[in-house]
């Protein structure tokens, strides 16, 4: 199987080979609709993986993220005091306090999932409900500063993740080993950049990747395109897992990676939008 960019699709298992083939996202439906094939005998947690598997697990960790970050994005701008010019005159201590540990939080949950490599329903909805409210109250900070702009990064990211599906499955761009590698060293390179810079900035006071400079936002749109190629890696490893059998119950892992790569997505197009906000 195909290596990712993506920690989530990492050393999965393979299909079964008693499912036999399946129907993948680039693949002429066919058996009963949406699902391929007819479906073994098996029960319904050994059945393999489907389309539909991905789409609805995928649709229930995004909304309850949606609900999550909408709530904590609401509740966090009715606690910044702001002055008379729109300036945040301090953030207070309960938000930096729901930030920092649904941040830790969903970080631990993150690794759970990695490491143990057990697909989980209640651990990927966790997951996801943490992260919404990461993202809701780092989205109540910038709304509060440039009010528009957290719905102006949803619609930015939503774009991206269907011009890739697009692209995907049309087949405009085919995921290759050499495309694999080049996105996974563009992650890791992207990653390297980003702890130096935060090393630099902590403790020189340098910070040229974050500033808001030029060169701050060539860097994010580097991130973004980098992010938006991961979403390719991302679908082709689900595919390659509806059609080799994968059991249906790793359609929760399959949602998992993509939640990961739309925070990270959704967090850079946030960050380069407050960029180009006047004063």
């Amino acid at each position: 199987m195909r290596s990712s960019s993506n920690p989530a699709f990492r050393n999965l298992p393979r299909g079964a080979a008693e499912y036999g083939p399946n129907v993948g996202f680039n693949q002429p439906q066919g058996g009963v609709p949406g699902y391929g094939p007819p479906q073994t005998s098996a029960g319904a947690g050994d059945r393999p993986m489907t389309v539909d598997d991905v789409v609805i697990k995928t649709a229930l960790s995004l909304g309850t993220a949606l609900v999550t970050g909408v709530l904590t994005a609401i509740w966090a701008i009715s606690q910044i005091p702001l002055s008379g010019s729109g300036k945040i005159l301090g953030i207070p201590s309960a938000v930096i306090g729901v930030l920092v540990g649904s941040m830790i939080v969903g970080l631990v949950i993150s690794l759970v999932i990695i490491f143990k490599k057990m697909p989980s329903g209640p651990l990927t909805l966790a997951y996801s409900a943490v992260e919404g409210v990461f993202l809701g109250a780092i989205s109540g900070l910038f709304e509060a500063l440039y009010p528009g702009i957290a719905l102006q990064a949803i619609v930015g990211t939503a774009g991206v993740f269907l011009a890739m599906l697009v692209v995907y499955k049309t087949g405009a761009v085919k995921v290759t080993p050499k495309l694999t590698k080049w996105i996974i060293g563009a992650v890791v390179g992207v990653a390297i950049m980003m702890l130096v810079n935060l090393v630099t900035s902590l403790f020189f006071g340098f910070n040229p990747l974050r500033d808001g400079g030029p060169i701050a936002i060539i860097f994010s749109l580097v991130v973004i395109g980098v992010a938006a190629f991961s979403f390719l890696l991302d679908f082709d490893q689900a595919d390659r897992m509806i059609r080799e059998g994968t059991p249906s119950k790793w359609s929760w892992y399959v949602a998992f990676g993509l939640m990961t790569t739309l925070v990270w997505l959704y967090l850079e197009i946030l960050r380069l939008l407050s960029y180009f906000q006047n004063d």
